[in-house]
């Protein structure tokens, strides 16, 4: 869509502008297009408790429903009520590797649409379009589906041998790009945008509404050359909204440690420079090891890199291997093999100091013998592997050496040939004031996914913090990482602004008049 002269009409304001075009707002946007979740009249649901209590109002939609009372009682991975009622309808039972129906039988009623415009940089799919060039393969889990389409149906009619149940982030990102176009939703996407400011804007005296003001450019393809490329130019767009939904992920920025030597042309902080180094031909089994710090998801996935190349890999987080808080304690073994692996060479090949010599730091280069280090004999230890667990990094050199230091203060000296600082990642909120600080849970400093998340009210994911009412924020932003748990963010801002609708707060949000609007206005 073209946001070009957008604003033909003065004063029209549009009922939701999402930033943000990857899962988040892609399921958001289909649940605001009409698609709407009943209780099928066949199904039931294992937990016995939930499935008495949609009974209870079979006639509702899950959107009209009291989402606070079908979430009393309930427990899952999620600190996100919504998230964890949303999930359980959705994948009933998944964290058990069981493959349940769900209740919900998706009808579409286009009477109850709202109006929308989805905005992004890229194409549908969001961040999972910049990991395309990856080597790397996930699980066909049905935890990255959104409603709908089954992820594996689909995968199923793209290959036509489906070997294993491994997909790359390639074909996940074409599946949400394949599920805009499937759903007919790509009238409410405008892609190439890149929002610049979001203010709020106070009522005139022509009895317009105070609402939210989203500016920022839109990436066209202007003329075409003689050797038939097209120069692209980005034409500047304002918008007018009564309620704006902040989906714009955390993978803009990477965080940095902060720490001597962090930007020393071999240490990298992102996956994809790992893989850039690999395709070089850098790094093999007779390369220095790679340091790996952090212990996310994407760090695991760096070990599982160097490791399947035989690079000798060192390990270093700040976390106990036991601790509740690590997200490997929190995923599924049979679902995740993959990271179970990681978390097993994690406890089971830790680094046992020797007891420290005279002087102040101890040495671990290139020349160290195995024997000076004490791993696991097993059958199953991972040959090259160490684990630095409740590690911090306190230099790089720039003759590539790395000082690791334990909880007690014991340092370590390792040679090493790249370091990936793999921590996490901000989220880019310039187009908010003071990068969007003041929504956090603390508002003294910046938005994280883990450490501070934007403040929402649980059950409809408005932002409690925001300058007036209509500002809603959702999936990494509030702390959900997963696509299985962002569905239920979606379900909450959805059923809040169809209350909104049914009561007539907020500007008429229907379709049809909005439209109609449109047309009479122009004619």
């Amino acid at each position: 869509m073209d946001l070009h002269d957008k604003e033909i009409l003065p004063g029209e304001i549009l009922p939701v502008v999402i930033i943000g075009n990857g899962p988040s707002g892609i399921c958001l946007s289909y649940l605001l297009s009409g698609y709407t979740p009943y209780l099928s009249p066949e199904a039931s649901h294992p937990n016995p408790f939930l499935h008495s209590k949609l009974e209870e109002q079979p006639h509702l939609s899950l959107l009209e429903q009291d989402l606070e009372y079908l979430c009393e009682g309930l427990e899952g991975r999620s600190s996100n009520p919504v998230a964890v009622l949303f999930d359980s309808l959705l994948l009933p039972d998944s964290d058990f590797g069981l493959d349940h129906t769900s209740p919900l039988e998706w009808r579409y009623e286009p009477e109850r649409a709202i109006p929308h415009l989805v905005l992004g940089k890229g194409p549908p799919g969001g961040a999972w379009h910049a990991m395309e060039g990856s080597m790397l393969t996930l699980s066909l889990a049905n935890w990255m589906e959104l409603p709908g389409l089954k992820l594996k149906d689909w995968m199923r009619e793209k290959r036509r041998n489906v070997r294993n149940d491994r997909a790359t982030p390639a074909e996940i990102a074409s599946y949400y790009q394949h599920y805009v176009s499937q759903m007919s939703l790509e009238q409410s996407f405008a892609c190439g945008t890149t929002v610049t400011m979001v203010t709020r804007q106070p009522g005139n005296q022509e009895g317009s509404p105070p609402c939210w003001r989203v500016m920022g450019l839109q990436r066209r393809e202007g003329e075409e050359l003689g050797d038939g490329s097209a120069v692209s130019e980005e034409v500047p767009f304002s918008l007018l909204a009564h309620n704006v939904v902040l989906a714009t992920g955390t993978h803009d920025i990477p965080a940095r440690l902060g720490v001597e030597g962090e930007s020393l042309p071999y240490v990298c902080h992102s996956f994809w420079e790992l893989e850039a180094a690999i395709s070089r031909g850098e790094l093999d089994q007779s390369s220095d090891p790679v340091l790996v710090v952090g212990a996310g998801l994407t760090a695991a996935d760096a070990v599982l890199a160097a490791h399947h190349l035989n690079t000798p890999v060192y390990h270093a987080f700040r976390r106990s291997v036991t601790d509740p808080g690590l997200i490997f304690n929190q995923l599924p073994k049979l679902l995740y093999p993959e990271y179970h692996k990681v978390h097993q060479m994690m406890t089971q090949q830790q680094y046992r100091p020797s007891p420290p010599p005279l002087e102040n730091a101890q040495n671990l280069h290139d020349h160290s013998t195995p024997s000076s280090i004490t791993t696991p004999s097993s059958p199953s230890s991972y040959p090259g592997y160490l684990s630095f667990p409740r590690h911090r990094v306190v230099a790089f050199r720039p003759d590539r050496k790395c000082i690791l230091e334990s909880e007690s203060g014991q340092q370590t000296v390792v040679q090493i040939s790249k370091a990936l600082v793999l921590i996490g990642a901000h989220p880019n909120l310039s187009f908010l004031g003071d990068n969007g600080r003041s929504l956090g849970i603390n508002p003294d400093e910046p938005i994280t996914c883990r450490r501070n998340p934007i403040e929402v009210d649980p059950f409809t994911n408005k932002v409690v913090a925001a300058e007036g009412p209509g500002l809603y924020a959702m999936g990494p932003l509030v702390g959900e990482n997963f696509v299985r748990f962002l569905k239920g963010g979606a379900l909450a801002i959805a059923s809040d602004l169809a209350k909104t609708q049914r009561e007539g707060e907020g500007g008429d949000m229907t379709t049809d008049r909005w439209v109609d609007r449109q047309v009479t206005a122009q004619t």
